[in-house]
């Protein structure tokens, strides 16, 4: 990736904890090595946006992240992590990353996010069942081909850059109202994220696609507004959404893949040394989150069940994969980049 490519790399090796918040009391703290150049740095603070909790998957990893810089740049660097969606969603944090108002500098986004601002690669790593399994995900997050996709934002002549990868687990259907397998999804309102990908599986499905905030989600549960939603499992818990829809389907349409994206604005409060400590964090990071995600999806699950959350396993996911495959939106932006999308198909062996 870029950030093995930018200056010298910072000397030895770091002794990354199982986790932090849910994980803690089975872990040691991290012993993270200082680059003095940075430490002797201005200091500077940035504003970094989580839309969930930080007891989720990705809000664990954020706060890795933040632990990891603060400690690497010794002190220069405050990471100022604003969870729970308090800055926005999603869309409204890249906007204004994007529009250059300077309020934001680092935000944790889904991969497909980018979609909608130019990054057509992006796309293919948010189509439902392109990853077999998580092996498959962080084969690609490890290979040359990560880089491509990583850049494609300052490729495309956007205001941001890619720092690293990492992935909240599978994502997962839950409804208001007991279902026993795809045909019960029939004219449901189902909130998914407002693209063409994740609009066309749900109309695949035979559902319509539901335009809700995530902020609104749990009220627009709650009052019928919507009959259902996706959600990484560890989200579905953390948001309480098992209280207004206790009907999980296990179906692992697609695996949750995110980023975390600097603003050039932000970019440019850092020095050279300070921004390297950003990228060696980013590697820290990815594999603390490569050990996290599976178990405490396993973990969330276990105790979904215990508190009364009925969990529907998909045993044959064939026809919901050959419903997927069908709908033209998954079909055109295959067809479109055919030769990436069989370069990422090649990584699950």
């Amino acid at each position: 990736m870029m950030k093995k490519f930018m200056a010298v790399m910072l000397a030895g090796a770091m002794a990354a904890s199982m986790g932090t918040m849910a994980f803690a009391d089975e872990t040691e703290a991290a012993d993270y090595v200082v680059n003095e150049a940075a430490a002797a740095d201005p200091a500077v603070t940035l504003v970094m946006a989580e839309v969930n909790p930080l007891d989720t998957t990705v809000g664990m990893t954020d706060s890795k992240f933040k632990e990891a810089v603060e400690a690497m740049s010794g002190g220069s660097i405050t990471i100022d992590l604003q969870d729970s969606g308090v800055l926005g969603d999603e869309a409204t944090v890249l906007d204004t990353m994007i529009g250059g108002a300077g309020t934001i500098d680092i935000s944790r986004i889904s991969a497909f996010a980018l979609s909608g601002y130019g990054c057509s690669k992006a796309t293919l790593l948010s189509l439902p069942f392109v990853w077999e399994s998580r092996d498959h995900w962080w084969n690609f997050v490890h290979s040359d081909l990560a880089e491509e996709f990583l850049n494609e934002p300052q490729d495309n002549g956007l205001p941001l850059r890619g720092i690293y990868y990492g992935e909240e687990g599978f994502r997962d259907f839950f409804f208001k109202n007991e279902v026993a397998g795809l045909e019960d999804l029939k004219g449901l309102k189902i909130r998914v994220s407002n693209d063409p990908i994740m609009t066309g599986l749900v109309e695949a499905f035979g559902a319509n696609p539901a335009n809700v905030a995530f902020t609104e989600l749990y009220s627009s549960l709650s009052s019928g507004v919507c009959d259902a939603a996706e959600q990484p499992v560890a989200n579905y818990k953390s948001n309480s959404f098992q209280e207004v829809a206790p009907y999980l389907l296990l179906d692992e349409h697609t695996l949750g893949a995110i980023q975390v994206v600097v603003a050039d604005t932000g970019w440019a409060k850092l020095t050279e040394n300070q921004q390297q400590v950003l990228y060696d964090a980013g590697e820290i990071v990815e594999e603390y989150c490569e050990s996290l995600s599976a178990a405490n999806e396993e973990k969330v699950l276990e105790e979904l069940k215990e508190e009364g959350t009925t969990v529907i396993e998909v045993e044959d996911k064939s026809e919901w994969q050959e419903a997927a495959m069908n709908a033209p939106a998954i079909q055109s932006a295959i067809e479109a980049q055919q030769d990436l999308y069989d370069q990422i198909e090649a990584l699950a062996d």
